[in-house]
């Protein structure tokens, strides 16, 4: 195995071409101890080993010696489908002591935003700390004890607003201040590693919720091993006394044979559910361009319980309506069509829209939330977000990211320019992008 030095230090070999280069790594401030795990030499049938792949291919080497806790999920597995606490729990001389678990639970079988204490884990036997417990979202001291480093296997869907990556960042605060290495799994963003949309997180809001942990657009084009390294690196994101952020201990264990343009489609892996509503990739799709537009009004994301995130629905507007509305928009990359489902008593509503994404590149996976909030403003009567109190303008400006947005869409309702907004998000993006490129572990 071989640990590529961020401090700019050679390998000992060559390392595989899709290894980042010791010139691209040592281009990272600070980087003394932030270690990538160099890709080893593998033929597999599947496009793309994750981070668990080639943690097993490089013979757990560097968990040996440590009490390993690990913070994880079901959809952190192996390219067989084993999750991460059966190939620990059973790999030759990793020691595991302890699982960490966050919303949803260990093995997703709490709903969204259940909290829970401390317990035995009735499978293994061992003890579950929850980092979703109500009070604290980081590892404390006391779970702490006993472990030398939290393995971090998580799979993100390169969304802001989604909670496994400020998991992570909550899990790298804590150790870090209780000198406990973190080591991070890294997986493939499914959305890819060039799509950068939407609005930036402002400033005054960063780290206020799991939702807003990290200062980047509502899609970041990251994988969370490489939003780990920019968290490390960067002054400002981690909220530990600098000394703490300087001297904790980050290691990333790469993928092997992922590429910056590939969909997950196009990494030859099966989608294991992360969330209830996240049960398929095009429930990852839809995720970045609904789930903003549903916060206030009447639209619902899905069309009665299927469909989630793909298929849209306003009690206050004709599906024939609807359609139109949004055609007349002119929102590229996008068509929609008109999808039936049964009704039942606990959804009335038998017909929707359906989302297509009919051109990936001209596809902007943000766009079509902010013109549902102006469809929102039409239709509803009263414009919802000029009446909205302030824990609703909070949890808007906390998912969302832009408090001018939402200030101007509840002065102006309807007649908000969002293409206006659209065109100044794109600038900062691609100013973020290029600024974050330093992080970037593929190309």
């Amino acid at each position: 195995m071989l640990l590529l030095s961020l401090s700019g230090c050679k390998a000992t070999q060559a390392p595989a071409s899709r290894a980042p280069s010791a010139t691209s790594l040592a281009a990272a401030p600070e980087s003394r101890s932030v270690q990538v795990v160099a890709q080893p030499h593998i033929s597999v049938p599947t496009t793309v080993l994750t981070g668990l792949d080639v943690l097993e291919a490089n013979h757990f080497l560097v968990l040996q010696g440590k009490r390993i806790g690990l913070l994880t999920h079901p959809a952190g597995a192996n390219r067989k489908g084993v999750s991460a606490v059966e190939v620990l729990r059973h790999a030759p001389g990793v020691n595991l002591v302890a699982l960490f678990g966050t919303e949803h639970g260990v093995y997703d079988e709490l709903p969204a935003s259940s909290i829970y204490p401390d317990h035995k884990d009735a499978i293994t036997g061992l003890p579950i700390f929850s980092l979703y417990n109500g009070k604290t979202h980081r590892p404390t001291k006391a779970q702490l004890k006993g472990v030398d480093a939290l393995v971090v296997d998580l799979q993100d869907i390169g969304v802001r607003s989604y909670t496994f990556t400020g998991a992570m960042k909550q899990v790298m605060e804590g150790c870090f201040e209780n000198n406990v290495e973190v080591i991070v799994l890294d997986r493939p963003n499914p959305l890819g590693g060039l799509k950068v949309d939407g609005p930036l997180l402002d400033a005054p809001w960063l780290g206020s919720a799991l939702v807003n942990e990290f200062p980047v657009p509502y899609v970041h084009g990251l994988t969370i091993g490489e939003l780990a390294r920019y968290a490390k690196e960067t002054p400002g994101i981690l909220r530990i006394p600098e000394v703490a952020r300087v001297k904790g201990r980050l290691t990333v264990v790469p993928m092997v044979g992922w590429q910056r343009k590939m969909r997950w489609p196009d990494t030859g892996l099966t989608w294991l559910k992360t969330s209830t509503n996240i049960p398929t990739y095009a429930a990852v799709m839809g995720y970045p361009m609904t789930g903003l537009g549903t916060i206030m009004g009447h639209f619902s994301s899905g069309v009665g319980t299927q469909y989630p995130f793909r298929g849209i629905y306003n009690q206050n507007i004709r599906t024939d309506v609807l359609k139109k509305e949004l055609e007349n928009f002119n929102i590229p990359g996008l068509q929609y069509r008109v999808v039936s489902v049964p009704t039942t008593k606990a959804s009335k509503s038998g017909q929707g829209l359906f989302v297509e994404v009919a051109d990936w590149d001209l596809w902007r996976p943000t766009e079509l939330n902010f013109y549902m909030m102006k469809l929102t403003c039409k239709y509803d009567g009263k414009n919802p977000y000029a009446l909205a109190g302030k824990t609703a303008t909070d949890g808007f400006i906390k998912h969302v990211g832009s408090s001018a947005f939402f200030h101007e869409l509840a002065q102006k309702g309807a007649r908000i320019d969002v293409e206006a907004y659209m065109k100044r998000w794109q600038v900062e993006d691609a100013q973020f992008q290029q600024k974050t490129r330093v992080f970037w572990l593929y190309h």
